[in-house]
This record gives structure tokens, sequence and C-alpha cells, in this order.
């Protein structure tokens, strides 16, 4: 209940503060939020330059627009299960080292994110194929010993098995929790690099 009010509490201040905004702040707020919509049609590939978008934008308000852009792209750099979610996270990666104006650094730490999140898929792939083996080999043995010779021909999908669905959500938990420590660190940098 303790938490349920802390987070009213924090609900209802911040409706006081946009209640005493004032006017510079309430349109900074809104460039932050153009930003974040800028960079969303930039990840779905309808644009093709963040640097276009944002000097399109009124020159007082650029620096609230790259804030949310780069919020938003910092948002987009996650651990990838499959081609289009690393394809987003590629293209915000490019995204942030277009920001910093292709400064080395920011680079550096945007390839260093790749590898992360390329060992993580390998590593995932890799604890995935065992634990199928694993189980699949388990079962096999379990049924010869019950059924004998006629358990040969039977072909066993060891992912559809209670047994391999517990495991692997542990191994999965497991696997997330230390590759996403390692990224939140580098993404931390990459805030503090980029002032957002």
């Amino acid at each position: 209940m303790a938490e349920i009010r802390s987070t009213m509490d924090l609900v209802m201040e911040r409706a006081a503060r946009i209640g005493k905004a004032s006017s510079e702040e309430l349109r900074q707020g809104e460039a932050r939020t153009r930003g974040m919509h800028l960079t969303v049609d930039y990840l779905d590939g309808k644009s093709a330059r963040l640097l276009d978008e944002l000097e399109r934008e009124d020159a007082a308000v650029q620096m609230a627009i790259r804030r949310g852009m780069v919020e938003s792209l910092l948002r987009n750099i996650f651990l990838a299960r499959d081609d289009v979610q690393l394809e987003r996270v590629t293209r915000a990666s490019q995204g942030l080292v277009e920001l910093a104006g292709n400064a080395r650094d920011v680079a550096s730490i945007c390839q260093e994110l790749r590898h992360i999140i390329d060992g993580y898929t390998r590593h995932r792939e890799q604890l995935r194929h065992q634990l199928e083996e694993q189980v699949r080999a388990q079962y096999e043995q379990a049924l010869a010993q019950q059924m004998g010779e006629q358990a040969g021909g039977l072909n066993i999908d060891p992912t559809l098995q209670p047994k391999f669905q517990e495991e692997w959500n542990r191994i999965e938990a497991e696997l997330d929790s230390q590759y996403l420590q390692a990224l939140e660190q580098y993404k931390t940098t990459l805030k503090q690099r980029l002032r957002a």
C-alpha cells in the first residue's frame, strides 16, 4: 500500500508541477517529445538522417528535440532476439553516432554495444541448443526404459516439454541479467557523452 501511495504522490506532484510549468518549460517538453517522434520515424526507415530532421526544426528548441532523440535511441538499444530487432538496434546505434557528429568515442562505444548484443545472441543460441539436446536425451532414455525398442522411432521435440520450458526460462533470465548489466553500463556512458 505504501508503494501505491508513493506512486500516487509522485503523480500528483508531477501534475502540480505541470500546472505551474512556464510556457517555455512546456515548449521544451513538447520539443523533447517531438524528438522522440522523429526518432521513431527514423527507426522505421521513414527518414534517412536524424540531423536533417533536427536542422529543419526551430533553433530555439533543437537541443530539447535532440535530447528526445537521444533518449529514444538509447531505449532502442536492447538485447535483440531476432533479425528485425537487431536491425532496429543497429539503426539506433547509427543514429547515436550521427547525433554525436561521428565522434570516434561514441562510434567505439556503439561498436562495443554491438559486440555485446552479438555475443548475447550467440551465447543464447548455444545454451538453447545444449538444453534441447540434454532434454531430448533424457526423454529418449526414459522412453527407452519404458517402451524398449518401440521408442527408437519416436521423434521428440524437447522444446514442447514442460521441463525444457521451466529450465529455459531460468537460463534465459540469468543470461539476460548478465548481458543487460553490461549493456546498461555502455548506455549510461553514451547518455553522459551525449548529455541527454
